[in-house]
Protein backbone atom coordinates (compact mmCIF):
# COMPACT_ATOMS: atom_id res chain seq x y z
CA UNK A 1 0.00 0.00 0.00
CA UNK A 2 3.03 2.27 -0.16
CA UNK A 3 3.13 2.78 -3.92
CA UNK A 4 0.73 4.23 -6.48
CA UNK A 5 -1.84 1.86 -7.94
CA UNK A 6 -3.56 2.69 -11.21
CA UNK A 7 -7.29 2.65 -10.39
CA UNK A 8 -8.07 1.38 -13.87
CA UNK A 9 -6.28 -1.84 -12.90
CA UNK A 10 -6.96 -2.20 -9.19
CA UNK A 11 -10.45 -0.68 -8.97
CA UNK A 12 -12.38 -0.51 -12.21
CA UNK A 13 -11.61 -2.62 -15.28
CA UNK A 14 -12.35 -6.29 -15.95
CA UNK A 15 -9.97 -9.21 -15.48
CA UNK A 16 -10.32 -9.97 -19.18
CA UNK A 17 -9.12 -6.56 -20.34
CA UNK A 18 -6.48 -6.40 -17.62
CA UNK A 19 -5.00 -9.68 -18.78
CA UNK A 20 -4.95 -8.49 -22.38
CA UNK A 21 -2.53 -5.70 -21.41
CA UNK A 22 -0.66 -7.66 -18.75
CA UNK A 23 3.09 -8.43 -18.74
CA UNK A 24 2.24 -12.13 -19.02
CA UNK A 25 0.26 -11.59 -22.24
CA UNK A 26 2.90 -9.22 -23.63
CA UNK A 27 6.00 -11.30 -23.02
CA UNK A 28 4.46 -14.67 -23.81
CA UNK A 29 3.41 -13.11 -27.13
CA UNK A 30 7.02 -12.04 -27.71
CA UNK A 31 7.98 -15.69 -27.28
CA UNK A 32 5.23 -16.85 -29.63
CA UNK A 33 6.57 -14.38 -32.19
CA UNK A 34 10.10 -15.73 -31.83
CA UNK A 35 8.77 -19.26 -32.30
CA UNK A 36 6.76 -18.22 -35.38
CA UNK A 37 9.84 -16.52 -36.86
CA UNK A 38 12.03 -19.55 -36.28
CA UNK A 39 9.40 -21.92 -37.70
CA UNK A 40 8.93 -19.81 -40.83
CA UNK A 41 12.68 -19.41 -41.34
CA UNK A 42 13.14 -23.17 -41.00
CA UNK A 43 10.30 -23.87 -43.45
CA UNK A 44 11.96 -21.55 -45.96
CA UNK A 45 15.26 -23.41 -45.79
CA UNK A 46 17.48 -21.98 -43.04
CA UNK A 47 19.47 -25.09 -42.07
CA UNK A 48 20.84 -23.65 -38.80
CA UNK A 49 17.34 -23.85 -37.27
CA UNK A 50 16.36 -27.29 -36.00
CA UNK A 51 13.03 -28.76 -34.91
CA UNK A 52 14.45 -29.54 -31.47
CA UNK A 53 15.34 -25.85 -30.97
CA UNK A 54 11.77 -24.83 -31.84
CA UNK A 55 10.34 -27.51 -29.56
CA UNK A 56 12.49 -26.28 -26.68
CA UNK A 57 11.16 -22.76 -27.22
CA UNK A 58 7.57 -24.01 -27.25
CA UNK A 59 8.05 -25.74 -23.91
CA UNK A 60 8.81 -22.39 -22.24
CA UNK A 61 6.44 -20.02 -24.02
CA UNK A 62 4.41 -19.19 -20.90
CA UNK A 63 6.92 -19.88 -18.11
CA UNK A 64 8.61 -16.48 -18.12
CA UNK A 65 11.60 -16.19 -15.79
CA UNK A 66 10.83 -12.69 -14.53
CA UNK A 67 13.79 -12.28 -12.19
CA UNK A 68 16.32 -13.19 -14.87
CA UNK A 69 14.69 -10.76 -17.33
CA UNK A 70 14.66 -7.95 -14.76
CA UNK A 71 18.32 -8.48 -13.87
CA UNK A 72 19.34 -8.52 -17.53
CA UNK A 73 17.37 -5.36 -18.30
CA UNK A 74 19.08 -3.58 -15.42
CA UNK A 75 22.40 -4.62 -16.90
CA UNK A 76 21.68 -4.07 -20.61
CA UNK A 77 19.13 -1.21 -20.41
CA UNK A 78 17.20 -2.88 -23.24
CA UNK A 79 13.99 -4.81 -22.60
CA UNK A 80 14.01 -6.90 -25.77
CA UNK A 81 17.62 -8.02 -25.34
CA UNK A 82 16.90 -8.77 -21.68
CA UNK A 83 14.05 -11.10 -22.62
CA UNK A 84 16.08 -12.75 -25.39
CA UNK A 85 18.71 -13.63 -22.79
CA UNK A 86 16.06 -14.74 -20.27
CA UNK A 87 14.40 -16.98 -22.87
CA UNK A 88 17.80 -18.29 -23.90
CA UNK A 89 18.65 -19.42 -20.37
CA UNK A 90 15.56 -21.64 -20.50
CA UNK A 91 16.21 -22.76 -24.09
CA UNK A 92 20.02 -22.96 -24.35
CA UNK A 93 19.93 -25.02 -27.53
CA UNK A 94 17.74 -22.38 -29.19
CA UNK A 95 19.65 -19.35 -27.90
CA UNK A 96 21.64 -18.79 -31.13
CA UNK A 97 18.50 -18.58 -33.29
CA UNK A 98 16.12 -16.61 -31.04
CA UNK A 99 15.27 -13.31 -32.80
CA UNK A 100 17.34 -14.31 -35.84
CA UNK A 101 17.42 -11.40 -38.31
CA UNK A 102 14.81 -9.40 -36.40
CA UNK A 103 14.76 -5.98 -34.78
CA UNK A 104 13.12 -5.00 -31.49
CA UNK A 105 9.99 -3.76 -33.23
CA UNK A 106 9.39 -7.22 -34.62
CA UNK A 107 8.28 -8.33 -31.17
CA UNK A 108 7.27 -4.92 -29.78
CA UNK A 109 5.04 -3.62 -32.56
CA UNK A 110 3.55 -6.96 -33.59
CA UNK A 111 2.63 -7.66 -29.97
CA UNK A 112 1.01 -4.23 -29.68
CA UNK A 113 -1.11 -5.01 -32.74
CA UNK A 114 -2.13 -8.40 -31.32
CA UNK A 115 -3.14 -6.78 -28.03
CA UNK A 116 -5.03 -4.04 -29.89
CA UNK A 117 -6.87 -6.62 -32.01
CA UNK A 118 -7.76 -8.76 -28.99
CA UNK A 119 -8.78 -5.65 -27.03
CA UNK A 120 -11.06 -4.58 -29.88
CA UNK A 121 -12.78 -7.97 -29.75
CA UNK A 122 -13.41 -7.54 -26.01
CA UNK A 123 -14.82 -4.05 -26.62
CA UNK A 124 -16.98 -5.36 -29.46
CA UNK A 125 -18.46 -8.07 -27.25
CA UNK A 126 -19.36 -5.52 -24.58
CA UNK A 127 -20.83 -3.17 -27.18
CA UNK A 128 -23.12 -5.95 -28.40
CA UNK A 129 -24.39 -6.55 -24.86
CA UNK A 130 -25.04 -2.83 -24.37
CA UNK A 131 -26.78 -2.52 -27.74
CA UNK A 132 -29.08 -5.42 -26.85
CA UNK A 133 -29.93 -3.83 -23.48
CA UNK A 134 -30.68 -0.51 -25.16
CA UNK A 135 -32.82 -2.21 -27.80
CA UNK A 136 -34.82 -4.02 -25.12
CA UNK A 137 -35.45 -0.80 -23.21
CA UNK A 138 -36.27 1.21 -26.32
CA UNK A 139 -38.93 -1.34 -27.26
CA UNK A 140 -40.27 -1.63 -23.72
CA UNK A 141 -40.74 2.13 -23.31
CA UNK A 142 -41.54 3.11 -26.91
CA UNK A 143 -45.15 4.01 -26.09
CA UNK A 144 -44.57 6.18 -23.02
CA UNK A 145 -44.86 9.85 -24.04
CA UNK A 146 -42.35 12.18 -22.42
CA UNK A 147 -41.47 15.82 -22.70
CA UNK A 148 -38.72 16.49 -25.20
CA UNK A 149 -36.10 19.15 -24.56
CA UNK A 150 -34.14 21.40 -26.87
CA UNK A 151 -31.60 23.76 -25.26
CA UNK A 152 -32.81 22.02 -22.07
CA UNK A 153 -36.06 23.91 -22.47
CA UNK A 154 -39.43 22.12 -22.81
CA UNK A 155 -40.18 21.28 -26.46
CA UNK A 156 -42.50 18.85 -28.26
CA UNK A 157 -43.31 15.39 -26.97
CA UNK A 158 -41.22 12.36 -27.76
CA UNK A 159 -41.28 8.93 -26.07
CA UNK A 160 -38.95 7.37 -23.54
CA UNK A 161 -38.09 4.61 -26.01
CA UNK A 162 -37.51 7.06 -28.87
CA UNK A 163 -35.03 8.99 -26.73
CA UNK A 164 -33.20 5.73 -25.98
CA UNK A 165 -32.84 5.07 -29.71
CA UNK A 166 -30.65 8.18 -29.90
CA UNK A 167 -28.24 6.52 -27.51
CA UNK A 168 -28.59 3.19 -29.31
CA UNK A 169 -27.76 4.68 -32.70
CA UNK A 170 -24.54 6.24 -31.39
CA UNK A 171 -23.32 2.88 -30.13
CA UNK A 172 -24.27 1.22 -33.43
CA UNK A 173 -22.04 3.73 -35.24
CA UNK A 174 -19.28 2.87 -32.77
CA UNK A 175 -19.77 -0.83 -33.50
CA UNK A 176 -19.28 -0.15 -37.21
CA UNK A 177 -15.96 1.55 -36.48
CA UNK A 178 -14.80 -1.27 -34.22
CA UNK A 179 -15.80 -3.92 -36.78
CA UNK A 180 -13.90 -2.04 -39.48
CA UNK A 181 -10.76 -1.90 -37.35
CA UNK A 182 -10.95 -5.60 -36.46
CA UNK A 183 -11.40 -6.48 -40.13
CA UNK A 184 -8.66 -4.22 -41.52
CA UNK A 185 -6.05 -3.90 -38.76
CA UNK A 186 -2.77 -5.03 -40.35
CA UNK A 187 0.22 -6.88 -38.90
CA UNK A 188 3.68 -5.29 -39.08
CA UNK A 189 5.13 -8.63 -40.01
CA UNK A 190 8.85 -9.11 -40.69
CA UNK A 191 10.16 -5.83 -42.09
CA UNK A 192 13.63 -5.36 -40.57
CA UNK A 193 15.35 -2.26 -39.23
CA UNK A 194 14.20 0.25 -41.86
CA UNK A 195 11.36 -1.63 -43.54
CA UNK A 196 13.52 -3.08 -46.33
CA UNK A 197 13.98 -6.63 -44.93
CA UNK A 198 17.74 -6.17 -45.49
CA UNK A 199 18.81 -8.49 -42.67
CA UNK A 200 16.50 -11.22 -43.98
CA UNK A 201 17.78 -10.74 -47.52
CA UNK A 202 21.22 -11.47 -46.11
CA UNK A 203 19.98 -14.61 -44.36
CA UNK A 204 18.31 -15.87 -47.54
CA UNK A 205 21.24 -14.97 -49.83
CA UNK A 206 19.38 -12.15 -51.58
CA UNK A 207 16.24 -14.16 -52.33
CA UNK A 208 13.49 -11.51 -52.34
CA UNK A 209 10.73 -14.03 -52.83
CA UNK A 210 11.66 -15.93 -49.69
CA UNK A 211 11.63 -12.68 -47.72
CA UNK A 212 8.11 -11.99 -48.95
CA UNK A 213 7.07 -15.53 -48.05
CA UNK A 214 8.63 -15.12 -44.59
CA UNK A 215 6.57 -11.98 -43.95
CA UNK A 216 3.40 -13.70 -45.12
CA UNK A 217 4.02 -16.95 -43.22
CA UNK A 218 4.76 -15.27 -39.86
CA UNK A 219 1.60 -13.17 -40.18
CA UNK A 220 -0.37 -16.33 -40.94
CA UNK A 221 1.05 -18.14 -37.91
CA UNK A 222 0.09 -15.20 -35.68
CA UNK A 223 -3.50 -14.98 -36.95
CA UNK A 224 -3.11 -12.18 -39.50
CA UNK A 225 -3.30 -14.14 -42.75
CA UNK A 226 -2.92 -11.83 -45.79
CA UNK A 227 -3.01 -8.75 -43.56
CA UNK A 228 0.54 -7.43 -43.28
CA UNK A 229 1.03 -3.68 -43.68
CA UNK A 230 2.10 -2.64 -47.18
CA UNK A 231 5.09 -0.50 -46.24
CA UNK A 232 6.74 0.50 -42.99
CA UNK A 233 9.84 1.94 -41.47
CA UNK A 234 11.11 0.03 -38.48
CA UNK A 235 7.70 0.53 -36.84
CA UNK A 236 4.20 0.43 -38.20
CA UNK A 237 2.80 3.90 -38.81
CA UNK A 238 1.48 5.44 -35.61
CA UNK A 239 -1.47 6.65 -37.66
CA UNK A 240 -2.97 3.23 -36.81
CA UNK A 241 -2.75 4.06 -33.10
CA UNK A 242 -4.60 7.30 -33.79
CA UNK A 243 -7.39 5.41 -35.57
CA UNK A 244 -7.69 3.00 -32.63
CA UNK A 245 -7.68 5.76 -30.02
CA UNK A 246 -10.30 7.62 -32.08
CA UNK A 247 -12.56 4.57 -32.06
CA UNK A 248 -12.13 4.24 -28.29
CA UNK A 249 -12.90 7.95 -27.97
CA UNK A 250 -16.06 7.43 -30.02
CA UNK A 251 -17.35 4.81 -27.59
CA UNK A 252 -16.51 7.09 -24.68
CA UNK A 253 -18.35 10.00 -26.34
CA UNK A 254 -21.46 7.87 -26.76
CA UNK A 255 -21.23 6.72 -23.17
CA UNK A 256 -20.89 10.25 -21.85
CA UNK A 257 -23.81 11.53 -23.95
CA UNK A 258 -26.08 8.76 -22.62
CA UNK A 259 -24.88 9.08 -19.03
CA UNK A 260 -25.33 12.87 -19.07
CA UNK A 261 -28.93 12.49 -20.24
CA UNK A 262 -29.56 9.95 -17.48
CA UNK A 263 -28.10 12.30 -14.86
CA UNK A 264 -30.45 15.07 -15.98
CA UNK A 265 -33.44 12.73 -16.04
CA UNK A 266 -32.61 11.50 -12.55
CA UNK A 267 -32.79 15.09 -11.32
CA UNK A 268 -36.27 15.25 -12.86
CA UNK A 269 -37.10 11.94 -11.11
CA UNK A 270 -38.17 10.39 -14.42
CA UNK A 271 -35.44 7.72 -14.47
CA UNK A 272 -33.19 6.08 -11.88
CA UNK A 273 -30.01 4.15 -12.45
CA UNK A 274 -29.72 1.00 -10.28
CA UNK A 275 -29.43 1.51 -6.53
CA UNK A 276 -28.46 -1.52 -4.48
CA UNK A 277 -30.07 -2.48 -1.18
CA UNK A 278 -27.19 -1.36 1.05
CA UNK A 279 -25.78 1.31 -1.26
CA UNK A 280 -25.08 4.68 0.36
CA UNK A 281 -25.99 7.74 -1.68
CA UNK A 282 -24.14 10.28 0.43
CA UNK A 283 -22.10 10.13 3.63
CA UNK A 284 -23.85 13.27 4.90
CA UNK A 285 -27.29 12.85 3.29
CA UNK A 286 -28.27 9.20 3.33
CA UNK A 287 -31.58 9.84 1.60
CA UNK A 288 -29.90 10.95 -1.64
CA UNK A 289 -29.70 8.81 -4.77
CA UNK A 290 -26.71 10.24 -6.57
CA UNK A 291 -26.19 9.07 -10.18
CA UNK A 292 -22.88 7.49 -9.22
CA UNK A 293 -22.53 5.10 -12.16
CA UNK A 294 -23.44 7.70 -14.78
CA UNK A 295 -21.11 10.23 -13.17
CA UNK A 296 -18.28 7.71 -13.30
CA UNK A 297 -18.97 7.06 -16.98
CA UNK A 298 -18.72 10.80 -17.67
CA UNK A 299 -15.56 11.14 -15.62
CA UNK A 300 -13.78 8.28 -17.38
CA UNK A 301 -15.07 9.32 -20.81
CA UNK A 302 -13.29 12.66 -20.56
CA UNK A 303 -10.03 10.81 -19.99
CA UNK A 304 -10.56 8.39 -22.89
CA UNK A 305 -11.48 11.25 -25.24
CA UNK A 306 -8.34 13.18 -24.30
CA UNK A 307 -6.11 10.30 -25.43
CA UNK A 308 -7.07 10.87 -29.08
CA UNK A 309 -5.14 14.13 -29.05
CA UNK A 310 -2.21 12.26 -27.54
CA UNK A 311 -2.21 9.75 -30.40
CA UNK A 312 -2.34 12.52 -33.00
CA UNK A 313 0.74 14.22 -31.55
CA UNK A 314 2.63 10.94 -31.27
CA UNK A 315 2.04 10.15 -34.94
CA UNK A 316 2.91 13.67 -36.08
CA UNK A 317 6.21 13.65 -34.17
CA UNK A 318 7.73 10.48 -35.65
CA UNK A 319 11.02 10.98 -37.51
CA UNK A 320 11.88 9.15 -40.74
CA UNK A 321 11.96 5.35 -40.30
CA UNK A 322 11.82 5.33 -36.46
CA UNK A 323 12.22 7.37 -33.32
CA UNK A 324 11.89 6.27 -29.71
CA UNK A 325 9.95 9.20 -28.30
CA UNK A 326 6.73 7.28 -28.91
CA UNK A 327 7.59 4.31 -26.71
CA UNK A 328 7.00 5.49 -23.14
CA UNK A 329 3.92 7.42 -24.27
CA UNK A 330 2.31 4.42 -25.99
CA UNK A 331 2.89 2.20 -22.94
CA UNK A 332 0.39 4.51 -21.23
CA UNK A 333 -2.04 5.65 -23.92
CA UNK A 334 -2.96 2.38 -25.64
CA UNK A 335 -3.60 0.17 -22.58
CA UNK A 336 -5.30 2.93 -20.61
CA UNK A 337 -7.61 3.78 -23.50
CA UNK A 338 -8.85 0.18 -23.68
CA UNK A 339 -9.05 -0.22 -19.91
CA UNK A 340 -11.08 2.99 -19.61
CA UNK A 341 -13.53 2.07 -22.36
CA UNK A 342 -13.90 -1.40 -20.85
CA UNK A 343 -15.08 0.23 -17.60
CA UNK A 344 -17.39 2.64 -19.41
CA UNK A 345 -19.12 -0.16 -21.30
CA UNK A 346 -19.53 -2.45 -18.30
CA UNK A 347 -20.99 0.42 -16.26
CA UNK A 348 -23.33 1.33 -19.12
CA UNK A 349 -24.51 -2.29 -19.41
CA UNK A 350 -25.21 -2.36 -15.69
CA UNK A 351 -27.18 0.90 -15.87
CA UNK A 352 -29.23 -0.07 -18.92
CA UNK A 353 -29.93 -3.60 -17.72
CA UNK A 354 -31.30 -2.34 -14.40
CA UNK A 355 -32.65 1.12 -15.24
CA UNK A 356 -35.88 2.25 -13.56
CA UNK A 357 -38.43 4.38 -15.44
CA UNK A 358 -41.15 6.21 -13.50
CA UNK A 359 -44.19 6.62 -15.81
CA UNK A 360 -46.36 8.47 -13.27
CA UNK A 361 -43.76 11.20 -12.78
CA UNK A 362 -43.32 11.47 -16.53
CA UNK A 363 -47.11 11.70 -17.05
CA UNK A 364 -47.43 14.64 -14.64
CA UNK A 365 -44.94 16.60 -16.72
CA UNK A 366 -46.78 15.88 -19.98
CA UNK A 367 -50.36 16.51 -18.71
Amino acid sequence: MNSYENPLVGRYSSKEMNFNWSPQKKFSTWRRLWIALAQAEQELGLKQITSSQIQQMREHVNSINWEVAAAKEKELRHDVMAHIHAFGTQCPEAMPIIHLGATSCYVGDNTDLIQVRDGLVIVRNQLLLLIQALKNNALQYKDIPTLGYTHYQPAQLTTVGKRMTLWLQDFLFDLEQIDNLIERLPFLGVKGTTGTQASFLSLFDGDHEKCKQLDKRVAELMGFADKTIGVSGQTYTRKLDYFVLSAMSGVAQSGQKMATDIRLLMNLREIDEPFEEKQVGSSAMAYKRNPMRSERICSLARFAISLTDNGAHTHANQWFERTLDDSANRRLSLPQSFLTVDVILRLAINVMTNIRVWPYVIRKRTS
